[in-house]
């Protein structure tokens, strides 16, 4: 067996399914799940009927590139949302089954085992995704704290410099999950100076990019801060989109990478052998979606309604604010993250992750503990209700 698999941690809902074994929910109440962030939006029907429209494509093998359409249809897209040129979709974009299995499969292609002592750095509370991926490929893992002091910032300057120069990757996730923070241009500059020093790549994860609160002012991305900084062939720079969030479609698993055309030909070449092709009448409904901004303009109004309702009620007595972007509320509790989900649960029925669980200790401190993430992915009149259950409950503490 692979020794590092014993290096790997629960995932956080294993976790929360051991917080929970003894807990009898309130049975005078409903449960509402805030805890997973699995969107509950409806799928668009013109995604659906071009999924069903499309069946006869089951009857061949699908390339792992992905047909042309489709990444015509990506390129075309990210022109038009991040105020870039056109990729080429030939040799930048590669279509994905989903950003998870392809933030996995990153670091299996751009980690050198044979470069020494070989760091993945992750922003910390994280997707666990990038601990399992940087350990799998044999680096070890270097978290990078995201607290409150800093307004939950990545902080380049903490690490010294006989750390990045280990460093092989780096993962960053614009906007957090779960903090929602987006990463300003000061901050990529930063990150592209440090990379043209120590020649390590960048994975910018993104897949909440199209949960926003501000038409006019959409988040930024590593493509866009890159064009605006003169790196208009994107050196050592991938990003990470998905269809999930945007399109309430996480069944369909799709999404894209694009970037740096040296490293999608390795990352092309990884999945070929990976077998990671995308499957045809997937493809077709991904097209439809990626041309389509209509229904994701109504996807963000319905989240800006609640977490401009829900937001004031849980703030009353836990200190969180309304995100730069994504559909997390991330809040202070007064008392141990477990033990206010533990308790929530118990008196209320409203399930909420405690934030400890997608934190790793660092520099002495677990920067998740004493937080909860709060998905706002129910219904408008759910996540009401559990706001109002969550300030009932505060004032019982």
């Amino acid at each position: 067996m692979n020794p590092d698999l014993d290096r790997l941690q629960p995932y956080p809902f294993e976790k929360l399914r051991h917080l929970f074994a003894a807990v009898p929910p309130a049975p005078t109440f409903k449960e509402i799940k805030l805890s997973i962030g699995e969107p509950q939006h409806p799928t668009p029907p013109f995604i659906q009927r071009a999924l069903a429209d499309n069946l006869a494509g089951l009857a061949n093998y699908p390339t792992t590139q992905g047909g042309d359409a489709l990444r015509q249809a990506i390129a075309a897209w990210v022109a038009r949302r991040y105020a870039v040129p056109a990729p080429d979709f030939s040799t930048q974009v590669v279509p994905v089954n989903g950003s998870r299995e392809a933030l996995f499969a990153f670091a299996q292609t751009v980690i050198d085992r044979n470069g020494g002592a070989a760091k993945v750095v992750c922003p910390n509370p994280f997707y666990q995704i990038y601990e399992g991926a940087a350990l799998l490929a044999g680096a070890q893992p270097v978290f990078l704290n995201t607290v409150p002091h800093n307004n939950f910032a990545m902080d380049w300057s903490e690490l010294p410099a006989a750390t990045w120069r280990d460093v092989q990757l780096v993962y960053v996730c614009t906007p957090a999950n779960p903090t929602g923070k987006v990463m300003d241009l000061a901050a990529w500059k930063a990150l592209f100076e440090l990379s043209d020093r120590h020649g390590f790549v960048i994975a910018s994860d993104e897949c909440y990019s199209e949960i926003h609160f501000d038409e006019a002012k959409p988040p930024l991305g590593g493509l866009t801060a890159a064009a605006q900084l003169g790196r208009a062939e994107y050196r050592n720079l991938v990003i990470f989109s998905s269809l999930s969030k945007r399109s309430n479609v996480p069944g369909l698993r799709s999404g894209f990478v694009a970037g740096d055309a040296a490293i999608m030909k390795k990352f092309l070449l990884y999945r070929t052998y990976h077998g990671s092709a995308m499957n045809p009448a997937v493809q077709a409904a991904s097209i439809a979606a990626w041309n389509d901004e209509a229904h994701v303009r109504d996807n963000r109004r319905m989240y800006a309604e609640k977490f401009h309702e829900v937001t004031p009620l849980v703030a009353r007595h836990l200190d969180c604010q309304i995100p730069d972007a994504g559909f997390y509320l991330w809040a202070k509790t007064p008392i141990p993250d477990t033990d206010f989900a533990r308790e929530l649960l118990r008196r209320k029925n409203v399930v909420v992750l405690p934030g400890s669980y997608l934190a790793r200790e660092a520099n002495g401190i677990n920067p998740g503990a004493d937080f909860i993430r709060i998905a706002l992915v129910a219904s408008h009149e759910e996540c009401l209700e559990a706001a109002r259950r969550i300030n009932d409950f505060c004032q019982s503490l």
